[in-house]
């Protein structure tokens, strides 16, 4: 395809690894999600409940929540009020900024996070880290990091 830009076309091989990559990603999401439907969760809901066990006293800021999460403030609000329904979080208020509110993991949300997480460890080996070599995964961290560093410097940057 011909335009008149200044950018230059992918390469075969660089239009082929961006494809590779769109397709693993869209599919290991996508079996990743399914593998967690047995629990009733999403990978939003677990990816909240990872942020908020590994949070001092089980709590984040609903902003922080959002930045963590890559979703907006009110998406989230929507997806804890769901997982609020579900027993698994609550908000609390925070007493430094009467503005500001906490998702808080409650021990629901923990004992479900128990139960969950071997299951999710097992899909994540199953369907990506046991299907490549150490090596593999060096070569694979190695050239994903300067990625993953670049668009975290451009969060909430156009």
């Amino acid at each position: 395809m011909e335009t008149e830009t200044a950018t230059p076309w992918l390469t075969d091989t660089e239009q082929c690894a961006w494809r590779t990559f769109l397709d693993v990603q869209r599919m290991l999401t996508h079996q990743l999600e399914r593998d967690l439907q047995p629990f009733g969760l999403t990978m939003n809901d677990y990816e909240i409940l990872v942020n908020l066990s590994e949070s001092p006293e089980r709590r984040l800021r609903m902003s922080d929540l959002a930045t963590a999460t890559l979703q907006s403030k009110s998406r989230l609000s929507h997806q804890i009020t769901r997982m609020e329904n579900a027993g698994l979080v609550q908000r609390a208020n925070c007493e430094s900024d009467r503005r500001g509110l906490y998702a808080v993991l409650t021990d629901q949300g923990m004992a479900t996070m128990r139960q969950v997480a071997p299951h999710h460890v097992e899909s994540v080996r199953d369907h990506f880290i046991d299907r490549l070599t150490p090596e593999a995964l060096d070569s694979l961290h190695a050239s994903l990091k300067p990625v993953a560093e670049r668009l975290r410097g451009k969060r909430g940057k156009p």
